[in-house]
């Protein structure tokens, strides 16, 4: 379990370790109860608005890709500092935010799990570098921010099977994978988590509606999974810092989301380079935080 920082401290090489060992970490209170009241009252709005739209499954269930200029409080998440120093900590200064999907999971207790729904996240990733062997490049993470009482199990929180993203294939069968678990956790609680970690849903058979975030992160020069049209002359897009206007896709030249500067050299002005750099977080030890 990781213990929540506060703005730009930098992670210990123990809690790399551990993240590196098990492609999962579960932070305790990552968010106040302030902005997870918040970011509820917004995904609730959302909701109502996808409902009214006919966007909802049959079932009442909610999957919503690039969600996060649909609200001020979403904006917030691209930095947020009980689990941003994890982030770039663990992927380098060169990140945006490529994937991230609101999910509501309303009780079904006639829901049934997937004949086999275990996966890793990353579509093509998984397969266009197999080149290097095994296991793949981690290439994204995501952070995900549980909103709803999920400290139980059968709430349908996300199961997952740690230390498995260092695996390229899952072998299936007709039970739970050997050391599958389901990650119940408290509201305003955040786990992140490696893409290649092999994960499920699980069923919500409770009283209690799943409300949870997931904030992708992935290298600028990947390509986004998700359309997140931004108008760039709207409040949202007005009231982002310099940093969250990078981790939200924002570079002057296509040679910026590769680090380069117009020298050739890594272009210094990149908003978290610049931002570790004043701060002494640069570590020449670390090949990503160079």
């Amino acid at each position: 379990m990781a213990v929540p920082l506060t703005g730009f401290e930098a992670i210990t090489s123990r809690q790399r370790d551990e993240f590196q060992r098990w492609g999962i970490l579960l932070i305790r209170q990552a968010i106040t109860e302030t902005q997870r009241a918040r970011l509820e009252a917004a995904v609730d709005r959302v909701y109502d608005e996808e409902r009214t739209a006919g966007n909802l499954r049959a079932d009442g269930t909610l999957h919503l890709r690039g969600f996060l200029p649909r609200d001020e409080a979403f904006g917030e998440l691209l930095t947020t500092p009980g689990t941003f120093p994890y982030v770039w900590g663990l992927a380098g200064w060169n990140i945006y935010s490529h994937h991230n999907h609101l999910d509501v999971t309303p009780p079904n207790p006639d829901d049934t799990l997937p004949a086999w729904g275990w996966h890793q996240d990353g579509f093509r990733q998984n397969s266009d570098p197999e080149v290097y062997g095994q296991p793949r490049p981690m290439m994204s993470l995501k952070v995900a921010y549980v909103l709803s009482d999920l400290s139980q199990p059968g709430r349908g929180a996300t199961r997952v099977i740690p230390g498995s993203h260092l695996n390229n294939t899952l072998e299936r069968t007709d039970d739970e994978p050997h050391g599958a678990i389901e990650i119940t956790a408290n509201p305003g609680d955040a786990f992140i988590f490696d893409r290649r970690l092999w994960h499920s849903r699980s069923v919500n058979r409770s009283t209690v509606t799943r409300k949870i975030l997931f904030v992708g992160y992935t290298y600028r020069w990947v390509r986004p999974l998700d359309d997140m049209p931004i108008d760039r002359n709207s409040p949202w897009w007005r009231n982002r810092t310099p940093l969250q206007r990078q981790l939200a896709g924002d570079s002057p030249n296509a040679a910026n989301h590769w680090g380069i500067g117009g020298d050739g050299y890594v272009d210094e002005r990149i908003p978290l380079r610049h931002e570790l750099s004043a701060r002494g977080l640069l570590d020449r030890s670390v090949p990503w935080l160079r």
